[in-house]
C-alpha cells in the first residue's frame, strides 16, 4: 500500500465563544471528528454550504490553526504538535492557494519577487538561478515573463490568482490546498484557472485537497468527493459513485440544486427543498446533526435524534453516516439524479 500524501485522523477544532471582556457563552463545535487521507497524486474534494467547516478543516491541516484533538500526518510524518522551528522544513511540501488572490498578495512587492520568496526563504536559490525559475514558473501558469516587475493592484484577477498558483507551485509542493480558488473571479475567468489547475496538477503529479461549494466544478476536477455538514463528514465516494448514486439525504439535497446546463434535463429535475434553517453549531444537535431538517427523519427516529452515526461503508470506497444505509442496501431515493434521468432520455 502506498503511504497517504496527506492523513487526517478525527479532527476536532472547537473555539470558545465570547471575547476577553464577555464571559465564555458556549464552545463553537467548527470541526467535529473529520478522517479522510489524500493519495499521492490524487485530487479530494470537500464540499459543504458555508459554515460548515471546510475552511477550518483546511487551517488546521495546514497548521494556520491549532487544532483541538485529532492527528495530522503529512507523508507518514505526525505534524500535530510540531513547533514553528521543526515544522518549518516541512512546510515546502504543504502549501495553500488562498480565495482572494488580491488579499493575500503583498501589494508592495512586484509579483516577480513574491513568487520567488518560497526560494529565497528556504534557501534553494538566488541571484539567476532565482530568476531563471521564477520564469519558468510563470511560463508554467501562463503568464507573460514581463509581468514580474508589476504589483498585484497592476493585475486582473486571472492574473493575480495565477501568481498565488505559481508561489504555491514554485517549491514543487507534495500536498496543495485549494482554497474556493475561483469563488472571487469572473465566471469567463474560472474555467481558464481551474484547467490551468487540472494540467498542473497531472503535469506536477501533487496530491490536492480542493474546498469549495460547486458541485460542477468537483465533478469536473476531483477524483473523490467528502460531503461536509455542521463540522462532520456524512459521505466519501469517489466522483462517479457520489453522483451517479447519492446516499445521504444531504448529498441528494445538494445535488438536487445543482443547476445543470441542458435545459431539457433541468425541466425535468425536482428540487429538493429542506427546511428550515442549519442548526447553530454552537449547539448543534444531538445525534446525527442533520436529524432536524432530514426529510427521511421518521423513518429513522428515534436512532437519528440520540445515536451519532458512524460512517460505514455501502460499498467499496463509499462511505455514509447515516442510521438508514447499510452496507449493499441504499437509503430511499429522494430525487432522481442526472445519470437517472440521462438513461431515462
Amino acid at each position: 500500500m502506498t503511504e497517504p500524501a496527506l492523513e487526517v485522523v478525527d479532527l476536532v477544532k472547537h473555539y470558545q465563544a465570547g471575547s476577553w471582556l464577555a464571559r465564555n457563552r458556549g464552545t463553537v463545535h467548527a470541526v467535529d471528528g473529520v478522517s479522510f487521507s489524500l493519495a499521492p497524486g490524487e485530487m479530494l474534494g470537500l464540499v459543504g454550504e458555508s459554515g460548515s467547516g471546510k475552511t477550518t478543516v483546511a487551517q488546521c491541516v495546514l497548521r494556520l490553526t491549532e487544532p483541538t484533538s485529532g492527528t495530522i500526518r503529512l507523508g507518514g510524518v505526525d505534524i500535530t504538535h510540531l513547533g514553528r522551528r521543526e515544522l518549518r522544513p516541512l512546510r515546502r511540501d504543504l502549501h495553500i492557494v488562498f480565495q482572494d488572490p488580491y488579499s493575500s498578495l503583498n501589494p508592495r512587492m512586484p509579483v516577480g519577487d513574491i513568487v520567488g520568496e518560497p526560494l529565497r526563504l528556504h534557501g534553494i536559490a538566488r541571484g539567476r538561478v532565482l530568476d531563471q525559475r521564477v520564469a519558468a514558473m510563470f511560463d508554467s501558469v501562463g503568464l507573460r515573463t514581463e509581468l514580474r516587475h508589476r504589483f498585484p493592484h497592476e493585475l486582473s484577477g486571472g492574473q493575480r490568482q495565477r501568481v498565488g498558483l505559481a508561489r504555491a507551485l514554485i517549491l514543487r509542493p507534495k500536498v496543495l490546498v485549494a482554497d474556493e480558488p475561483v469563488s472571487a473571479l469572473d465566471v469567463s475567468v474560472q474555467a481558464s484557472i481551474l484547467n490551468l489547475l487540472r494540467d498542473l496538477q497531472r503535469e506536477l503529479e501533487f496530491s490536492c485537497l480542493f474546498i469549495t461549494h460547486d458541485l460542477g466544478t468537483v465533478e469536473f476536477l476531483c477524483d473523490r468527493v467528502a460531503v461536509m455538514y455542521l463540522g462532520q463528514i456524512v459521505e466519501l465516494a469517489t466522483r462517479e459513485a457520489l453522483f451517479a448514486q447519492p446516499q445521504h439525504p444531504y448529498t441528494q439535497a445538494l445535488l438536487s440544486a445543482a443547476v445543470v446546463p441542458d435545459p431539457a434535463v433541468q425541466r425535468t429535475r425536482r428540487q429538493i427543498v429542506l427546511e428550515g434553517d442549519v442548526p447553530s453549531p454552537l449547539e448543534p444537535p444531538s445525534g446525527c446533526r442533520f436529524h432536524t431538517r432530514c426529510p427521511l427523519h421518521e423513518q429513522s427516529a428515534p436512532a437519528s435524534d440520540e445515536e451519532t452515526p458512524e460512517l460505514r461503508e455501502f460499498a467499496p470506497g463509499h462511505v455514509v453516516a447515516c442510521h438508514l444505509v447499510r452496507p449493499g442496501t441504499p437509503a430511499p431515493r429522494l430525487v432522481e439524479t442526472v445519470a437517472d434521468i440521462v438513461r431515462q432520455a
